[in-house]
């Protein structure tokens, strides 16, 4: 099977050396290029290509603009997002758009290629470097996740949780706090719930590792 391409890249020197990089492969054949967004739009319309490789930074239309387009008026073309940059902002509004893949200039030819294959199976390709940006947001917003569930406790959730570490039992707390064991038992329930914890001994491997205990 040939996959069709086009180009769309408002840097003619850099578009042909582009076509020259997918021409080499056998079972790639670049059968249009677009100098900018409205050109590309109009182009992808009436070749119909299997890919459509796009520059984000183009006069007329971006291309965010143009994925947004081509994704509206011809569904089945996979769209590769081509960029000098790597803010997020960038990269979420053309994934959001209907992008197929979102590779860096200064990345390795390779990762085109890959790209444009992996998005002709229905899967999404991001430059490594993108990934592994992707992978410490994801990491960090897990940690950061976990002390909001803390953060949301009750400033009595919080005194029966410390006592609870203490060692006290409910009976205690109860008469620590001047209310109902009863009652202590279900600020227990409700933090436990909130921090997503099922035992005692959660709750202080908790408090070890986000350094609550006193």
């Amino acid at each position: 099977m040939t996959i069709s391409i086009l180009l769309a890249d408002d840097h003619e020197i850099f578009r042909h050396g582009l076509q020259m990089l997918l021409d080499s492969q056998p079972d790639f054949q670049v059968v249009g290029q677009a100098a900018n967004g409205l050109e590309a739009v109009a182009l992808a319309e009436r070749l119909r290509p299997d890919v459509l490789i796009v520059d984000l930074i183009m006069p007329g239309l971006n291309g965010i603009e143009v994925t947004s387009q081509i994704k509206e008026r011809l569904p089945g073309c996979r769209v590769v997002v081509l960029s000098l940059y790597d803010d997020e902002r960038y990269v979420v509004s053309a994934l959001q758009n209907g992008a197929d893949g979102f590779v860096l200039k200064d990345t390795n030819t390779l990762d085109l290629l890959q790209a444009v294959r992996i998005a002709m199976v229905g899967q999404c390709f991001l430059s490594p470097s993108l990934i592994k940006r992707a992978v410490q947001g994801y990491i960090k917003h897990a940690q950061a996740s976990e002390l909001d569930g803390y953060d949301r406790l009750t400033n009595r959730e919080s005194e029966v949780m410390r006592l609870s570490l203490d060692g006290l039992t409910c009976t205690q707390i109860a008469g620590r706090l001047g209310i109902s064991a009863r009652t202590v038992e279900t600020h227990r329930a409700n933090l436990m719930h909130k921090l997503e914890l099922h035992s005692h001994a959660e709750l202080v491997a908790y408090a070890n590792k986000h350094k609550i205990i006193p």
